[in-house]
């Protein structure tokens, strides 16, 4: 959520913020405000909805040039998303500009104390107390990171903050805790950003921020404290992508292009898994085997799309190494008490490595004495930083709200790891590791082959466009597609979408069965596990003798399901447990299709964010 930009150099500030906050869009957002140092002051726009409403204040009434600037894109929380709650906010001497990503918790109080020493705050935001703050410490110490420093140790909450002040104005200033923040350093500039996808147009050297510090930037370096003063270290990394991977490459949305890349993606997260002898060797999972070995319970915590990745990922972990796993959703696992010790491993997963329930679910586990292995597309990001291990997934940027390559991605490291554990605990044979991994390599042909084999699921999403409500079904691993299908189109065409496993229908779904309501059925293999499939093909008889309108997603070959099916989706024969991988797609080119024909928003739809970093 929100989008923050901090600039320092020779460039066009404006110019720079703004095209910045234009690459954090997906990161959802109800308005938009730019601060610039100039003339020996600070002249700030800010305005309520999408950023053409602010490009369009900025044209009507240009800002002064200068090369010192802050952005923001903002999610509201405090307040509606009006002008006034808009980011940037100054002091009352129109000094001190502050955007802000997050919640402080303790605002009411400071907002208190502040009106108690005369000053006037303008909106209802938490964010403006800061900027009143920062102009009192400043006005004490004439050091904006100084004045910074002091005013976080008195806050309450998840933050990201940065901020510039007119008496320092070749100097930006950030801080965080518990939310995403990192550094581009250029040549004779420098940036702050939400996202990497911010600045990679101009650089493509990072510095990841940890928690609870303070960095200053000047166009000749970056210096880096914690919230105490004390230097704190950092690391730097290259980002291994460029700007044009974030950009649509003639895609009408992110979304259809992220879903093409998804065959791309998925080789890559194999690529360097495998050694020559055929062994899995998992670099970043730097958790000693021995340890490994004595896990006796897996515990996986996620939100939203990772959480159905996790909900297969628990198949794959029973059946490849025989341990117990549960599937926690990340807001709810530490309010219930789970129980946890140095035995159990808890696989967090996180798109952005910033989501906020999963990242304090596996600070809870880690209290506990269990150990986290997080699985995460975004290299430096929290989750990875605070976890044992990690397993990267290397999908790229993904710019759309809702996801689409970062799930197929999750579920080939859920694999690996899942052969990884069955490995090391002496469950799953070398060669069975190996012809696992040969089923896995073929997985990126076969996406491939369904993408070339969409448009009838085109036109059938296009005809849908006037329903209420899309129902799904599935079976063992289709259960969690069916869930994920549901969930791309409540995302996408605000439409009722509810997944279900098909053995329940006769206790209470089957009441919703009415005249040409569309179920989508996600039917097993009849190869691997027959019985299911026979059950799931009398479920279609029997929601089609109710008159549903059936859409059926089967493998080639399945000739059982053709008289029961409406309209019939077929995809590449493939194991059983690995079938996710390629019955997924036709699903999120249904929705992504059906909510272009309601004329939807497709990469930002509305209400949600791409990353969710507040509880």
């Amino acid at each position: 959520m929100c989008g923050i930009v901090g600039y320092v150099g020779s460039q066009s500030a404006l110019d720079v913020v703004v095209a910045g906050l234009k690459r954090l869009e997906y990161r959802g957002y109800d308005s938009a405000g730019v601060a610039v140092l100039a003339d020996g002051g600070m002249a700030a726009a800010k305005k309520a909805g999408k950023l053409a409403n602010l490009e369009k204040e900025l044209v009507e009434r240009p800002l002064p040039a200068g090369s010192t600037g802050i952005g923001h894109t903002r999610w509201a929380t405090h307040g509606g998303p009006t002008d006034a709650n808009a980011h940037p906010h100054l002091d009352n001497a129109g000094r001190v500009a502050v955007v802000h990503n997050g919640i402080i918790e303790n605002f009411a109080a400071l907002r208190a104390e502040l009106a108690g020493r005369g000053h006037t705050l303008t909106s209802e935001t938490d964010t403006e107390v800061v900027a009143h703050l920062l102009a009192e410490e400043f006005s004490a110490c004439a050091d904006l990171a100084e004045a910074m420093r002091l005013v976080c140790r008195r806050l309450e909450g998840a933050f990201t903050l940065v901020a510039a002040h007119a008496d320092e104005p070749d100097v930006v200033v950030g801080a965080r805790r518990n939310s995403p923040l990192v550094v581009g350093v250029g040549e004779g500039e420098a940036f702050l950003a939400s996202d990497v996808a911010a600045f990679i147009a101009h650089t493509r050297s990072a510095i990841e921020l940890g928690q609870d510090q303070v960095v200053e930037l000047r166009r000749d370096g970056v210096n880096v404290t914690g919230f105490d003063g004390a230097p704190a270290g950092t690391r730097s990394y290259h980002v291994d992508w460029d700007a044009s991977a974030a950009e649509k490459g003639g895609y009408d949305y992110f979304m259809l292009k992220e879903i093409a890349e998804q065959p791309k993606a998925v080789a890559d997260t194999l690529l360097g898994r495998v050694d020559a002898d055929g062994s899995l060797t998992l670099d970043e999972v730097r958790i000693p085997p021995g340890v490994l070995r004595e896990v006796d319970k897996v515990v996986v915590v996620a939100c939203g799309t990772a959480f159905h990745a996790g909900l297969i990922a628990k198949y794959a972990i029973e059946h490849w190494t025989r341990v117990p796993c549960e599937v926690e959703l990340a807001s709810e696992f530490r309010y219930r008490d789970p129980i946890l010790d140095a035995r159990t491993l808890v696989i967090a997963i996180s798109q952005s490595g910033e989501t906020m329930d999963t990242l304090m679910a596996l600070r809870h586990a880690r209290e506990q004495g269990a150990r986290v292995l997080a699985v995460c597309n975004t290299n430096g990001s929290t989750i990875p930083r605070e976890s044992d291990a990690v397993l990267y997934t290397h999908a790229g940027p993904e710019v759309a709200v809702a996801s689409t390559k970062a799930f197929l991605t999750q579920l080939v490291a859920c694999y690996l790891v899942a052969l990884y554990l069955g490995q090391v605990r002496g469950t799953k044979w070398g060669d069975e590791i190996q012809a696992v991994v040969r089923d896995l390599s073929r997985i990126s042909d076969e996406v491939e082959r369904v993408l070339e084999t969409m448009e009838p699921v085109r036109e059938l999403a296009r005809s849908l466009a006037s329903k209420d409500t899309v129902l799904f079904l599935g079976r063992h691993v289709g259960y969690p597609v069916a869930l994920e299908g549901a969930l791309k189109l409540k995302e996408l065409a605000y439409m009722h979408a509810e997944g279900f496993a098909a053995g329940e229908l006769k206790h209470g779904p089957i009441a919703l069965i009415e005249e040409d309501v569309p179920v989508v059925v996600v039917v097993p293999s009849p190869r691997g596990r027959s019985v299911l499939h026979d059950k799931i093909v009398s479920n279609i008889q029997e929601i089609r003798a109710r008159g549903a309108r059936t859409i059926v997603i089967a493998e080639e070959g399945d000739g059982a399901v053709v008289p029961y099916a409406d309209h019939l989706i077929r995809i590449p024969a493939t194991p059983v447990l690995l079938q996710p991988l390629v019955a997924t797609v036709p699903l999120q080119v249904f929705a992504c299709e059906l909510a272009t024909a309601r004329g939807n928003e497709v990469d930002q739809p509305r209400n949600l964010a791409k990353s969710v970093t507040v509880e």
